[in-house]
This record gives structure tokens, C-alpha cells and sequence, in this order.
């Protein structure tokens, strides 16, 4: 009864969809600032944003089976973004007292 599930999970189909909203939201949030020059700057959450989708990605890519170097290239771009994005945050912070 939930194979159709494990086959959407297992192929990938429900990561997808997780990336492809993250991509509309993150469209929406730069075309709001863009336009009204209000809501989130795209500093604010940009790093963060390439972070979680190279986890994304590298989770799609060990559920499809694809090489190990391709799953541990995104792990190494997100943990870097994961970096700069608290150090930025860090700074912003140091600079603000």
C-alpha cells in the first residue's frame, strides 16, 4: 500500500520537490527585496540557503547512487558555505556592540 511512498522516497522524488520549493521561496524572498526594498536582504540568508541545498543535493545524490567524490564535493561546498555564514554572522555581531 505505501510502496508508491518508498518509490518517491527512495527515488529521489520527495527531495526534489523539497528543491524545487526552496528554489520558489528563495525566488519569492529575492523578488520581494528587489521590488519593495524591505523583507530579508539576500546577505541575510544566501549562505545559508547554499548550504542547505548542497545537503540537499548530496542526499539526492546518495539516494540515486551517484559517486561518492560528486556526495562528498557538495558536503565540502555546504560544510564551506556553513562556515562563512557564522563567521559573517560573528563579524556583523562584533561590530554591532
Amino acid at each position: 500500500m505505501l510502496a508508491w511512498l518508498e518509490r518517491w522516497v527512495v527515488g529521489g522524488g520527495l527531495i526534489d520537490t523539497i528543491i524545487v520549493v526552496t528554489l520558489l521561496e528563495v525566488a519569492a524572498l529575492l523578488a520581494f527585496h528587489h521590488k519593495t526594498k524591505r523583507g530579508l536582504a539576500p546577505r541575510d540568508y544566501l549562505l545559508n540557503v547554499v548550504s542547505g541545498m548542497c545537503l540537499m543535493l548530496a542526499l539526492r545524490c546518495a539516494l540515486l547512487g551517484d559517486s561518492w567524490y560528486l556526495i562528498a564535493a557538495l558536503l565540502t561546498v555546504a560544510g564551506a558555505a556553513h562556515t562563512a555564514d557564522i563567521a559573517w554572522r560573528l563579524k556583523q555581531r562584533t561590530q554591532n556592540r
